[in-house]
């Protein structure tokens, strides 16, 4: 290598290697201080509100009292739980009879755990007695497993197992040579439990192992909600608990090692309908828990990490779902713990669905999302009480999709827990409480109401009798059977009167006078065969509904409410209240009802098209043309500019849709659904309310805010807008991630300047230029980001009128163009639109329909490589105002 010469300067790219290296360095720096900066060292509480199982500390029990029974050296299972053999533990028991064991070679394969090889067996009784160093719930586990021995039968032992003030187990004997595990949570009040084993007359009783250990507090709410009737609260701070299941869905045993409380997790599998689910899992190390709320001690990750979904999760049955078959005893009320743990979803906000617990509405339209404030693979449960007088046998829990749901259909379950709670007499087994006695018989008082109750039966039963006899020669034809022979409207004594308060109940039926026809039951009956499962024409989160008959031959639409599902009696009240001041040509009529005992019904005129949503995809009904297209969206738009302006007071629908635009026989448009629909005085800017609506319409702002303004409809429509030009449902999980959101995608293109290459691809060739960018520019107003940046109902009315008559017009002139070249066998040439008026007249309601087109074959569309990439509730950020 050549030497440079003494004080010569460097060569140019020396001085640039240098100078990289200096900057290099300096961002090393850089980096590294902003690494080890007191921001970066937060603790994950002050950063998130979700953490990780490793991030909460171990629970140690204050109070932990394992003993092998029987033994004679300490028995240590994984998890360093140490069982003390019965030198250590004689202190605790006390017990008059002879001393016996029994034991098993170590090396049996039969015994599933060391703490089954020996028995403790009693031929009269005894009792162990633990002091308790913090009162509060305790787990108590007791163990059998049936030894041989020379001198007893363990298998056909007959026993009994209490406290000082519940019955354990009565009467007990082992059904199979095989262990079992008995498992109580108790909530100990006194310094010292005691626990106690009564030989039955002539038998023995026996114990492998006891476990009193501390349970941490929060595995239990003291207040629960009741299954039914809903919104009541149960107290449990009086009640204790037997484990009765305790399921993996989706995994497989998790033994005590596996949980940090000595919990067993059973496999799901036996009790589940295999057909309809589908196991998935992910790392346990991805679960997160809620802080603060969430504990790993609730369940541990591994838990959270399995479900069971939907095997056909794009399924069109309305009842389709995943269930569990568990075998229970209704004599008793049952503690259900359901476990959750959204680890399906790609992106926030793509899973609802429903929940049944013994076929009743457990939970109506599950948001894991919001109920995890906006996180994923984060854990998240429930509890219900089924009280015994509402349990069937056996216990049955599903899940199932929400119907009205666009595109991703879905429904998981991770865990579930079932627990026996102990009956009035303190018992978990029999009528017989711990005094051996059982409950007393009714009081004098009692038996005085009941014979009073019996003797005003009577006299109502010789009342009724005696107006049956003077009943009306014209009984038949009166609109209500109920009118004359009962002294009170059926509506007075209704379901949604035991519901309410008198003074809840009187405001309400004040707001329902002038609604139009009163039905009976046996009326609507008849109307729709005895509700004739063929004559169903939609299914919602109300009810079913019906097309029906009625007098003359007038076709209806009969929606019959779920008289156990409370969001179905709040729709029912707001329909009402709704409809008894709405009339539009534009909104479905309501033509009467009936809340005659426990239903709850509307009769709506019939709409013989049906929603507007089945004719742009997923039915294959013939294609709608653009004209029609346009007709139908004005219309829908009239009625919602009617709700807004056009009442005393305005009137946001909060569920606008395409389902929810129905269709009439000469395809007039009109709004229906009115269930979840909210007033808005005009001192209001908004009503602050919880989020309700459809995935994919629901606006953003309202979604951010929870505050609802007529502009939440707005955006709701320009997703509607979208669909009638694009004829795809607004959310479709099963597309490319930057195609699932309809509205996030057909505004990228639009910026492009390429609308036209996404459309339905049957109105290629018959939509006017000029109409169509109209009706787009329409559509992006009412998706702008900032509900101020919208405009009102009344001027998208005006600009889809105006892009109808650019597109008449366009007909008008291609008309005129084909008339003039009859008479040449030439192609026709492309027809340029004609210039459209200065003004834009509205055009009558009864315009003429054209005839529906028929269905072309679909083109493929070219995906944007430069997609944003947000998530569902796409943020539109670059929208131009009005």
């Amino acid at each position: 290598m050549k030497k440079m010469p003494r004080g010569s300067p460097p060569p140019p790219h020396f001085i640039s290697f240098l100078s990289s290296s200096i900057m290099a360095n300096i961002l090393v720096a850089f980096i590294c201080l902003i690494i080890l900066s007191p921001s970066s060292i937060m603790p994950v509480s002050a950063q998130s509100d979700t953490a990780s199982a490793k991030s909460f500390p171990a629970f140690t029990p204050s109070d932990n009292y394992l003993v092998d029974c029987g033994s004679t050296s300490p028995t240590t299972l994984p998890g360093n739980r140490a069982f003390q053999p019965d030198q250590n533990t004689a202190k605790y028991l006390a017990y008059s009879g002879r001393d016996i064991q029994a034991s098993a070679p170590e090396n049996n394969n039969n015994v599933p755990s060391p703490i089954y090889l020996n028995a403790k067996i009693f031929n009269s009784e005894a009792t162990y007695t633990f002091h308790v160093t913090n009162p509060g719930l305790h787990w108590i586990r007791l163990h059998f497993f049936p030894l041989q021995n020379n001198e007893f039968n363990l298998q056909t032992a007959k026993f009994s197992v209490s406290t000082d003030k519940l019955v354990l187990l009565r009467d007990f004997q082992m059904e199979k040579n095989e262990a079992i595990m008995k498992e109580f949570l108790v909530n100990v009040t006194t310094e010292r439990y005691a626990i106690k084993f009564s030989p039955s007359e002539g038998s023995i009783a026996f114990i492998n192992a006891i476990e009193f250990v501390t349970a941490p507090s929060q595995v239990l709410d003291y207040s629960v909600p009741l299954l039914f009737p809903v919104s009541q609260k149960f107290d449990l701070s009086n009640s204790n608990f037997e484990t009765t299941y305790r399921l993996n869905m989706g995994g497989s045993f998790l033994d005590a090692t596996k949980d940090t409380l000595g919990r067993n997790w059973l496999p799901d599998s036996p009790f589940r309908n295999n057909a309809t689910g589908q196991v998935v899992s992910v790392q346990p190390s991805a679960i997160q828990y809620p802080t603060p709320g969430g504990s790993p001690l609730i369940a541990p990750p591994t838990v959270y990490s399995t479900a069971v979904k939907m095997a056909d999760s794009e399924t069109t049955i309305p009842n389709f779902n995943i269930s569990w078959m568990m075998d229970i005893d209704t004599a008793y009320s049952y503690l259900i713990r359901l476990h959750f743990c959204d680890i399906i979803s790609k992106a926030l906000n793509e899973l609802y669905f429903n929940v049944y617990i013994n076929d009743k509405m457990a939970i109506s339209g599950l948001d894991l999302s919001s109920l995890t404030n906006n996180h994923l693979s984060t854990a998240f449960y429930k509890d219900f009480v089924v009280d015994s007088s509402s349990s069937s046998n056996p216990l049955s829990v599903k899940v199932s999709p929400v119907n009205d749901v666009q595109g991703y259909r879905n429904a998981i379950l991770n865990g579930l827990e079932v627990f026996r709670m102990n009956n009035s007499l303190g018992s978990f087994d029999g009528e017989y409480g711990v005094n051996g006695k059982k409950s007393s018989g009714p009081s004098k008082t009692v038996a005085y109401v009941g014979f009073a109750m019996m003797f005003g039966a009577f006299v109502g039963l010789g009342a009724i009798v005696f107006k049956w006899q003077k009943r009306p020669q014209d009984w038949q034809k009166r609109n209500s059977f109920s009118s004359w022979l009962l002294p009170l409207h059926a509506g007075d004594t209704s379901f949604m009167a035991s519901k309410a308060s008198l003074s809840r109940k009187s405001q309400f039926f004040s707001s329902t006078m002038g609604l139009g026809r009163y039905f009976s039951f046996a009326e609507l009956s008849d109307a729709t065969n005895n509700w004739d499962s063929n004559a169903i024409i939609g299914v919602g989160g109300f009810g079913n509904v019906y097309y029906g008959e009625i007098d003359d031959g007038t076709k209806v639409a009969v929606k019959r409410g779920n008289p156990q599902s409370e969001q179905g009696i709040n729709e029912f009240q707001t329909e009402i209240q709704m409809l008894s001041k709405l009339r539009h040509r534009h909104l479905v009529s309501l033509i009467g009802y009936c809340d005659e005992n426990t239903e709850m019904i509307l009769v709506y005129e019939f709409m013989q098209n049906g929603p507007f949503r089945d004719h742009l995809y997923g039915k294959n009904l013939p294609s709608l043309s653009w004209k029609q297209r346009l007709e139908i969206c004005i219309g829908s738009a009239r009625g919602l500019h009617y709700l807004h302006t056009g009442a005393s007071t305005a009137i946001i629908h909060r569920d606008v849709k395409t389902t929810n635009i129905l269709l009439d026989e000469n395809l007039v448009a009109k709004m229906a659904d009115f269930g979840l629909s909210k007033d808005c005085l005009s001192t209001e800017s908004h009503v602050s309310t919880a989020v309700k609506g459809s995935f994919g319409y629901l606006d953003p702002e309202y979604f951010r805010k929870q505050q609802l303004t007529d502009k939440s409809d707005v955006y709701s429509f320009g997703v509607v807008l979208l669909e009638a030009l694009c004829a795809r449902p607004a959310i479709n999980p099963a597309l490319p991630r930057e195609q699932v959101n309809l509205a996030e995608w057909a505004l990228q293109w639009k910026r492009k300047g390429l609308l036209d290459k996404i459309v339905d691809p049957n109105l290629v060739g018959q939509i006017n230029p000029e109409s169509m960018k109209k009706f787009a520019e329409a559509a992006e107003k009412c998706l702008a980001e900032c509900g101020a940046d919208r405009p009102s109902m009344g001027d998208v009315l005006w600009n889809l009128e105006y892009a109808l008559q650019l597109q008449e017009a366009s007909l008008q002139g291609k008309t005129e163009e084909e008339n003039k070249a009859s008479a040449s066998p030439a192609s026709p040439a492309i027809v340029a639109p004609t210039p459209a008026p200065a003004s834009a007249p509205s055009t009558p309601d009864n315009r003429p329909i054209s005839s529906p087109e028929q269905t072309r074959n679909p083109a493929e569309l070219q995906t944007i490589d430069d997609h944003s990439g947000t998530a569902m509730f796409a943020q539109f950020a670059e929208l131009n105002g009005r």
